[in-house]
């Protein structure tokens, strides 16, 4: 009898080792596989999906520009500052989808380690689970449970071996449970590697098409810096005649600032609020166009296509399509609507600040109206003896100071 309980409880205590000894393989492998998930790339491919996305946007909207101007292969200025500005976003699109390939490999290395090491896992699991199933077959083969319990030679030895029975069932049910989430876990690293490689294609792709637009539109922009350059002289006259008009605007409006900004010395406390909140905003004010882009920096600058010819911009250009509205960048109340050279300018206060709007075909406010972030003031105007071009002046005014308004508007 003595034997015979020495035999029991030995089985008993192999029992429980190989719980501990289980338990301990688990964690360790565990802890190899959180080693491995937090490997990860240096660019988020989200991310730079998110910059794609907005590229492939501005060249749509660039496009959309494009097929606005004459139906014809004539060369003109806007035709080739169009253009290159497509030019600039393709090439910053190839780099982007570059960066994003080398994100998409580093994911699917990532994703390959991962799905090792749960391979890893389920192998050690299942091994355990053999190993289990052996070991009651084998206790099984040297007494039935029942008669293990039976045996007991006190009630607290009776419910002790209840105990390890009924531990000993558990872990084999979670080791079958771990067993099938390690293999569904296996399984979402397969799709997700799947979804990677048919991403990194589509990539690769839209790579090889950008490449090829971009060949396209650096022979046109060649074929028409050719052209323009012959028609140097007229295209002379021209930029002359535009800057005649622009320095009449620039200072019909630097004199109604200035004489609105000393008329009042003392502002509102509602009025100070508004400058608070537009100065609080500098760099994250709304564009005055919904959709277009910077076509005419502010400050002093080379001609795009004569070097020497200076430009002096006392604001900056913005470029959209037909038919598009101006904006408001932020609240405020109008102080002046006037008309200059044909087209309408608006000019709105926003505490002891102030913002322009020029170049307006149709006007939707009037002096004195309040108006509100992004409330459309007015149509711009397409000229249809410059190509078609859509294009917005805009101007900030800090008391009698003119700011540069692409430190002001959202990049």
């Amino acid at each position: 009898m003595a034997l015979r309980e020495y035999r029991i409880q030995n089985t008993e205590y192999r029992w429980i080792n190989k719980i501990g000894l289980s338990v301990k393989r688990s964690v360790s492998v565990a802890v190899c596989i959180l080693t491995a998930i937090a490997v990860f790339s240096a660019d988020s491919v989200k991310d730079l999906q998110k910059e794609q996305k907005k590229l492939q946007q501005e060249i749509e909207q660039t496009n959309k520009m494009l097929k606005q101007t004459k139906k014809d292969e004539s060369a003109t200025l806007n035709k080739l500052q169009l253009i290159g500005q497509n030019i600039k976003n393709q090439k910053q699109l190839i780099r982007t989808l570059d960066r994003e390939i080398v994100a998409l490999n580093g994911e699917m290395k990532r994703l390959n380690r991962t799905r090792d090491s749960l391979q890893q896992v389920q192998n050690i699991y299942k091994a355990d689970y053999a190993e289990m199933v052996r070991q009651t077959h084998y206790a099984r083969m040297q007494q039935s449970p029942l008669l293990f319990l039976l045996s007991s030679e006190s009630f607290q030895q009776l419910a002790r071996r209840a105990r390890y029975l009924q531990e000993f069932a558990h872990y084999r049910q979670q080791q079958v449970q771990r067993i099938e989430n390690t293999q569904a876990e296996i399984e979402v690293q397969n799709n997700l590697l799947k979804e990677n490689k048919k991403d990194k294609q589509n990539v690769l792709s839209s790579r090889k098409r950008e490449q090829d637009n971009l060949k396209r539109d650096e022979r046109k922009q060649q074929n028409m810096l050719n052209q323009l350059k012959s028609k140097e002289k007229n295209l002379n006259k021209q930029i002359q005649q535009k800057q005649k008009k622009v320095n009449e605007l620039n200072k019909k409006i630097d004199d109604i600032v200035r004489k609105q900004a000393s008329s009042k010395t003392t502002l509102t406390k509602e009025q100070q609020l508004v400058a608070g909140g537009f100065e609080a905003n500098k760099g994250r004010l709304p564009w005055p166009i919904e959709k277009g882009l910077i076509s005419g920096h502010f400050g002093k600058q080379q001609h795009p296509l004569y070097q020497h010819v200076t430009i002096d911009n006392k604001g900056i250009y913005l470029q959209t399509t037909s038919g598009a509205k101006a904006r408001a960048v932020y609240q405020g109340e109008v102080t002046s609507c006037f008309m200059v050279g044909g087209t309408y300018a608006v000019i709105i206060q926003h505490g002891n600040y102030r913002t322009v709007y020029s170049n307006l075909a149709k006007l939707n406010v009037k002096q004195g109206d309040k108006v509100n972030t992004k409330q459309a003031i007015g149509t711009i105007y397409t000229d249809a003896e410059q190509d078609q071009k859509t294009e917005l002046y805009f101007q900030i005014y800090k008391d009698r100071d003119i700011l540069n308004p692409e430190l002001w508007i959202a990049k």
